[in-house]
């Protein structure tokens, strides 16, 4: 999409400022460097009206730190104005790379620090910012939305504390459950599927792709994740099959029932590209169970597509994995911290949301929809034609 293809004649609903917390530093600065060069070439007639004040800058991102003691506490301190901007705060909750001084011990920061970290910034701001919308991609605790005994209920807390500081709206990407949206249902909650980004890495991976129902089949890993595979799969015109796992629910491992199989539920795969598409990748286990059994039904390349790649217990796995054959190509996307080692594998393909979150951030800071972005189906359509002929 062009920026001169969207209308955005409306008044912005106050001077665009950024904060991207040091979580989110690298992402954040590129959304920026959009932001600054579209609104630089943006020929609006109202530019010099009072309405239009600073819409153009040079940089949106305010200048604010999250400095802490020896005791390893913390204060959020902002040393620029936000007072009557609409202020976008960014956060990246799963950023451990982070590392700070706890009693003369250098300690990991966890989400929950990350989360802290956040809150600060937004009392920073004293409630001066005329709008505050926070951009979470991976949601904080969002694979603890519903309650299984007597459990917390993290995220549903997490949502209704930012809202009670005076955050109007939050945007996310690809939310382990949605429904957690109802813990704040006067407030704006957007789950973002980065759907047009990943089709675009396919074909950035393996040029020679071509998206025919003969030749190639959209996979769930779960069932947890039928929904989103379900809108890849009718939004390439392609078949669909979806793993369920079968448990042992007559023996607890680790507070859980172990995994005994994972059975497939789909049409022939044999000799077909599979695109095995989930939210997260954790340790990887899963996944690469699911391609492995794949590969005995005969499949032919396999590609791995997770919106967030976690790799919590490394990359040996899938290093060994791909030179036994197991998988042809990971991608993710880089709203969650990656690692030198990650980009440097000749198997992994990155893919960008940069840009995609610039054109969401510049839409509603003019209050316009957004419905558009959040369901490109007519992008996905133009590079189709493109790229299949």
């Amino acid at each position: 999409m062009q920026t001169e293809e969207r209308n955005l004649d409306t008044i912005p609903v106050g001077s665009l400022a950024l904060i991207p917390l040091e979580s989110c530093r690298e992402l954040g600065e590129k959304v920026d460097r959009y932001l600054v060069n579209w609104r630089k070439e943006r020929d609006h007639e109202h530019k010099t009206t009072i309405a239009f004040r600073e819409y153009e800058k040079d940089t949106y991102i305010v200048d604010a730190k999250v400095p802490r003691f020896g005791s390893g506490e913390a204060k959020g301190t902002i040393n620029d104005s936000v007072r009557g901007n609409d202020l976008y705060i960014m956060v990246d909750v799963c950023n451990y790379s982070l590392t700070y001084s706890l009693s003369g011990r250098t300690n990991h920061m966890s989400p929950d620090d990350h989360f802290q970290d956040l809150k600060r910034i937004i009392a920073a701001a004293e409630g001066k910012a005329k709008r505050i919308t926070v951009i979470m991609p991976f949601l904080y605790e969002g694979r603890q939305h519903k309650r299984s005994g007597r459990e917390s209920l993290d995220c549903a807390l997490a949502l209704q504390e930012l809202t009670n500081m005076g955050v109007d709206n939050i945007l996310t990407f690809d939310a382990h459950d949605p429904r957690v949206q109802n813990a704040i249902p006067l407030h704006g909650f957007e789950t973002i599927q980065p759907v047009y980004q990943f089709i675009k890495g396919l074909f950035r991976a393996e040029p020679s792709l071509h998206i025919d129902k003969n030749t190639m089949m959209i996979i769930s890993p779960d069932e947890g994740g039928m929904n989103r595979a379900v809108y890849m799969a009718n939004v390439l015109g392609l078949d669909m099959g979806m793993f369920y796992k079968r448990r042992d629910y007559s023996t607890i491992v680790d507070g859980r029932n172990p995994i005994v199989a994972h059975e497939f539920l789909g049409s022939n795969v044999e000799g077909k590209d599979m695109v095995i598409i989930d939210d997260m990748i954790s340790s990887g286990d899963s996944m690469l169970e699911v391609a492995s059994a794949l590969k005995k039904l005969k499949a032919g390349r396999i590609f791995l597509c997770a919106t967030f790649g976690l790799f919590t217990n490394g990359l040996e796995k899938f290093d060994k994995a791909y030179e036994d054959g197991v998988f042809d190509y990971l991608l993710t996307t880089n709203l969650v911290y990656q690692t030198p080692e990650l980009l440097s594998k000749e198997y992994y393909t990155s893919c960008d949301l940069s840009k995609y979150l610039a054109y969401i951030i510049d839409t509603l800071n003019h209050d316009a929809s957004i419905s558009e972005l959040l369901s490109p189906l007519d992008r996905i359509q133009r590079f189709l034609e493109k790229a299949n002929h």
